[in-house]
């Protein structure tokens, strides 16, 4: 039985995958792939297991890290193997290829239509903002990252406030799952200006903040 599950073995798994060990939560990491989960849960140390994902997730936090179409289709084969769970969605449906829409239409989210895919599983928007390259270390210029944070379950945005706080960044939550349209439209806009060459200092580097 592991604290958290991570979905997938790319940049985002990997990224996100060091916090949760920087969080001293157990960890395990699934992917179609299993020779990938296998060599990132080996890259990562500790106890960390690296499997085939199946129809058994053991983690209470399930992290998604996939663009949001694998998503959809690995919550829809998962069925009742969510049911209980707290589930992360991580995605972005931006169009990559103009970066200039999302490909959900308006008045709903990523995040709310994978809810729709299992019922019985608490949905949580969270991570969208947050590049692979500044997870490894959890810092942008030294300081923590922030992790924008909307669920409808005040206890699922708590579990993972906690998880953020523990892997030394900084939840803010923004309320419901619906506020996850804003979250993935404002990321829209940041991931644009990565392939904008106005700024091309950039780099997939940069991170959302508020400062105050």
């Amino acid at each position: 039985m592991a604290d958290v599950t991570i979905i997938g073995a790319g940049n985002m798994a990997r990224g996100i995958s060091s916090r949760v060990v920087a969080a001293d939560r157990s960890l395990e990491i699934l992917n179609r792939e299993a020779g990938k989960a296998q060599e990132l849960a080996t890259e990562l140390g500790g106890a960390v297991n690296g499997a085939a994902l199946e129809q058994k997730v053991s983690g209470k936090i399930v992290i998604l890290a996939l663009p949001f179409d694998a998503s959809k289709e690995v919550v829809a084969s998962l069925g009742s193997a969510l049911d209980g769970k707290i589930v992360i969605d991580i995605s972005n449906p931006v169009n990559f290829e103009t970066f200039d829409s999302l490909t959900v239409p308006a008045g709903t989210s990523a995040a709310e239509e994978l809810a729709k895919l299992a019922p019985n599983a608490t949905f949580v928007k969270a991570f969208n903002t947050t590049f692979a390259g500044n997870l490894a270390s959890g810092k942008i210029n030294g300081q923590p990252l922030d992790v924008f944070v909307a669920s409808d379950s005040a206890e699922a945005r708590a579990a993972v406030v906690s998880l953020i706080s523990d892997a030394d960044m900084r939840a803010i939550e923004v309320g419901g799952l619906h506020h996850a349209r804003e979250l993935e439209g404002f990321q829209l806009l940041h991931m644009a200006l990565q392939v904008n060459p106005a700024y091309e200092n950039f780099q997939w580097g940069s991170s959302i903040q508020i400062v105050g």
